[in-house]
């Protein structure tokens, strides 16, 4: 049997964190301001602090989802 670095709870963290930070940039999205008018939607509370957060909330979630230990039994095959 082959002894991978990561186990099925590592993915499962790696996806979620993944997702967190999809959201993120989602709620970064959306119009600009153009030459005719200016949006001042760009300035939102939303864009510039809560999605950054969201992002950074992510990335940290993929650090812990890398460095979740494996459980003792997953790794019993390793002196094979």
């Amino acid at each position: 049997m082959k002894n991978f670095a990561f186990t099925k709870i590592n993915y499962i963290l790696l996806i979620i964190g993944l997702a967190i930070i999809v959201v993120g940039f989602i709620l970064m999205s959306g119009s600009g301001t153009t030459e005719e008018a200016f949006n001042p939607d760009i300035f939102s509370d939303m864009r510039i602090k809560v999605a950054p957060m969201v992002c950074l909330f992510g990335f940290l979630f993929e650090i812990v989802a890398i460095l979740w230990p494996a459980k003792n039994g997953a790794n019993a095959h390793q002196n094979d």
